[in-house]
C-alpha cells in the first residue's frame, strides 16, 4: 500500500498527505474552444430502410462490443428508439472542423429509459458522441457539451441535468480534483436517474466509437463491421 507522503514537480514541492499544496495551477493561456458543431433534431434522423438493422451491443466493463441484427421500431417509417426494448440512439458527430460529419446507429445494453448522455471523450478520435431515448434530450445533452467546449453532460428534455467541463481539448480539466471529482458524482448520479444501471455509462459511451475492437462501431462516418473492417450501412438488407 504504496502512499507517497510528498510530491515534487521542477523542485516545488506540489502535494503533501494527498493533498495538492502547489500556490497556483492556472496555465500561462487558456484552453482554445475544441468543439465546432451544430447540431439539431433533424439531423439525427437516420436512413430510412426496409428490413432489419443492425445494433450495437455494449458489455459492461469490456470494450469489446456485440454485433446484433434487430428488427427496428418504426415511427412514420423511420427507425427510433425504444426504451421498453433497451433500444437506444446513438450519434457520433465530428467536432474537430474538418467536415461535420454524424454518424447514426442504436445501441442495447446501456439501459436508458429516458433522457440522454453526451461527452467528448471518444476513443480514439475523441469527436462528440450522444447516446439517447429521444433526439430533444440529445441534442440538450451535446449542446450542452459544446457550451463547455467539451466535456460530459446528462439531460433530459430541454434540460441539462449535470455536466462536468473538460475545456482542455474536450478531454482534460484545469480545476481542482476535488471539484472534478464532485461534478462527476453528481453526473453519474443523474445518468442513474435515466434508468442505467451501468457502473460508468460514460466510460461505456467513450469506447462505442472506437473503431479498432469488434465488433460493430460507430464513427462520424458511419458505422464499422470491425471483424470485416468494412464501413456498413444501418440497413442490413438494404446491402443485398
Amino acid at each position: 500500500d504504496f502512499r507517497p507522503s510528498h510530491v515534487f514537480a521542477s523542485g516545488e514541492l506540489v502535494a503533501r498527505d494527498g493533498r495538492y499544496t502547489a500556490s497556483s495551477s492556472a496555465s500561462a493561456r487558456p484552453p482554445r474552444p475544441s468543439v465546432a458543431i451544430r447540431l439539431a433534431e433533424p439531423d439525427l434522423e437516420p436512413e430510412r430502410g426496409t428490413g432489419s438493422i443492425r445494433v450495437i451491443r455494449a458489455v459492461e466493463n469490456q470494450l469489446v462490443t456485440g454485433h446484433e441484427v434487430w428488427t427496428p421500431t418504426l415511427r412514420d417509417g423511420i427507425p427510433v428508439a425504444d426504451p421498453e426494448r433497451d433500444l437506444s440512439k446513438l450519434a457520433v458527430v465530428e467536432r474537430h472542423g474538418a467536415h461535420g460529419g454524424i454518424g447514426i446507429g442504436f445501441v442495447t445494453g446501456l439501459g436508458l429509459e429516458s433522457g440522454a448522455i453526451a461527452g467528448t471523450v471518444a476513443h480514439d478520435h475523441h469527436n462528440l458522441i450522444a447516446c439517447g431515448v429521444d433526439d430533444e434530450s440529445m441534442v440538450t445533452a451535446a449542446r450542452a457539451v459544446a457550451d463547455m467546449s467539451g466535456g460530459l453532460a446528462v439531460a433530459e428534455g430541454s434540460r441539462v441535468l449535470a455536466t462536468l467541463p473538460l475545456p482542455v481539448a474536450g478531454l482534460m480539466s484545469e480545476s481542482p480534483i476535488e471539484q472534478i471529482a464532485a461534478d462527476l458524482s453528481r453526473l453519474l448520479a443523474a445518468a442513474r436517474r435515466l434508468g442505467t444501471a451501468v457502473h460508468d455509462p460514460f466510460m461505456a459511451l467513450s469506447f462505442l466509437g472506437l473503431e479498432v475492437i469488434p465488433s460493430l462501431k460507430l464513427t462520424d462516418r458511419g458505422l464499422i463491421d470491425v471483424d470485416a473492417f468494412t464501413p456498413v450501412g444501418l440497413w442490413v438488407r438494404a446491402e443485398s
